[in-house]
């Protein structure tokens, strides 16, 4: 028997199929996907909700203001308030790291990391306030340990405070998670330490947060390496029938590894929502944007699915939003975002008529001058700027990772510079003269290859493009725990300022 098949309804009815494969197969894609839910270098996060409000902490590194705040009511949706500190506290040097919260008798505690200015060696200090995003003031040191006392973290025992921390970390011992009691009013220690965790294996171990659940303490951490090209980061557990050990460490870590998006999973602390759930807020690398786009903030959902009640963390996408920035100086208050490298220049920067007028004192030392600069989310980008004023300090766009290496263009006089430092020489890759002085557009632009092409543009004129005699690129900008910055440049005597009109970035 032949059968006759109308082959044009063959032919749609394969196509149909064939379009609910590919949009089945584009959305499972698309559901993978990961978004930070802080994006950009947000390291170590700390969390904690207040009044069905949620607050984020994390590490600045040696950027100004010091431990940047954010906000959300959702976990999803977050919003920079503020800072710990405008200022550094006086006992401090720099590396301003792993800030965590704490709450109890009205008050906020945040216990920090920073080295001490007298010997470099870093301590965990403490500072108080009645409110969660404002008002912190420094406590001093609360833990003075060794080499090296770092990550703080608070647990509530019944009704018995402890603070652990990572000890060890400089010598030629294992590193160990250690903990001393807490006095009721959270900024003194009492007693002697005792251990939690050694490790044995040499695999490092930091970072740490403890819940506890039925019956058992679990003690999450991170292993490897944190940061850097290079790093390996991933978040373990261990757990114990007593707050002080022993501690079984977990057959199946580690918890959260790399995957398809991100990598180098860690420090991270816990925060239950008003309907009862637990996650998990931490840091990981962009794998396409990498050490450029830092340690962003990241979301993982807490279970206790694991064979034998161990916990399961499932990371969790953040909203897909536009993070272009579009920044005008209409009024008196200066934006949040904006950070400098406090250790390398003190900056002035006054916002009025429209304008904003940076200057300020150089240390003697850096030849880049000072960076106003802001976090970005992408290797990939193009910054714009208006200078409005005439005078031989250079004024411009900067890509900033140190005062030993940064890359702009300003306009100096009546001449377009684009220059470079670099192990910390300076060099001029390139100059233009230019008739009509202000006001001038200067543009920054990298590609994917990190390559960076600069342009500038005068009144009723295209863009101008400032060649250097080679390909430049910016692979030399990362430092090694945290991204280089992209803003404003001002070099110059503290008696002149560079004025701005604008400032964009679009990634």
């Amino acid at each position: 028997m032949m059968i006759k098949i109308n082959t044009r309804l063959l032919l749609r009815y394969v196509m149909v199929i064939a379009i609910k494969l590919f949009l089945t197969a584009n959305f499972l894609y698309a559901q993978t996907v990961i978004e930070p839910v802080i994006a950009g270098d947000f390291a170590d996060p700390s969390i904690i909700r207040a009044n069905k409000q949620y607050f984020a902490i994390g590490t600045s590194s040696e950027w100004a203001p010091h431990f940047p705040i954010y906000t959300s009511k959702d976990l999803l949706d977050w919003k920079q308030s503020g800072y710990v500190f405008e200022r550094a506290p006086a006992w401090t040097s720099g590396s301003f790291w792993a800030p965590e919260y704490d709450y109890h008798d009205k008050t906020y505690f945040i216990y920090y990391t920073a080295r001490r200015k007298k010997d470099n060696v870093s301590c965990i200090g403490v500072a108080t306030s009645k409110y969660p995003d404002r008002g912190f003031v420094d406590q001093g040191i609360i833990i003075d340990y060794g080499k090296e006392s770092i990550d703080a973290f608070v647990y509530l025992d019944g009704d018995t405070r402890y603070i652990t921390f990572k000890a060890y970390g400089l010598d030629k011992r294992p590193i160990e998670i250690l903990a001393y009691k807490l006095a009721k009013n959270g900024i003194k220690i009492e007693g002697e330490p005792f251990s939690l965790l050694k490790d044995d294996q040499h695999i490092g171990l930091e970072g740490q947060s403890i819940l506890k659940k039925d019956g058992y303490y679990y003690l999450f951490y991170s292993a490897g390496n944190c940061c850097g090209a290079q790093c390996d980061y991933n978040v373990r557990v261990a757990r114990s029938k007593s707050f002080a050990g022993p501690y079984e460490l977990y057959a199946a870590n580690p918890l959260l590894m790399e995957n398809e998006y991100w990598k180098c999973s860690g420090h991270g602390t816990f925060v239950k929502t008003t309907d009862g759930k637990d996650y998990y807020l931490y840091h990981a690398y962009n794998k396409k944007t990498n050490v450029f786009s830092g340690r962003q903030g990241m979301l993982a959902q807490l279970s206790w699915t694991g064979k034998d009640g161990w916990p399961v963390l499932k990371e969790q996408s953040g909203p897909s939003v536009n993070q272009d920035l579009k920044l005008s100086f209409t009024n008196s208050e200066i934006d949040k975002r904006w950070q400098w490298d406090f250790r390398n220049s003190t900056p002035g920067i006054l916002q009025q008529n429209g304008q904003l007028h940076l200057s300020g004192r150089i240390n003697k030392d850096n030849l880049t001058g000072i960076a106003l600069t802001v976090r970005p989310i992408s290797a990939t980008f193009e910054a714009t700027t208006t200078v409005t004023n005439t005078n031989s300090a250079l004024k411009g766009l900067v890509y900033y990772g140190d005062a030993g290496s940064a890359v702009g263009i300003g306009i100096s006089g009546n001449e377009i510079e684009f220059w470079k430092v670099e192990n910390k020489t300076k060099t001029v890759l390139s100059k233009v003269k230019i008739s009509a002085k202000v006001p001038v557009e200067l543009k920054m632009k990298t590609a994917d290859d990190l390559s960076l092409l600069v342009f500038f543009k005068q009144p009723n004129e295209e863009w101008q493009s400032v060649p250097a005699k080679e390909k430049i690129t910016v692979n030399f900008l990362p430092q090694w725990d945290r991204s280089p910055r992209i803003g404003l440049h001002f070099n110059g005597s503290i008696s002149q300022n560079a004025d701005f009109s604008s400032f964009g970035l679009k990634y």
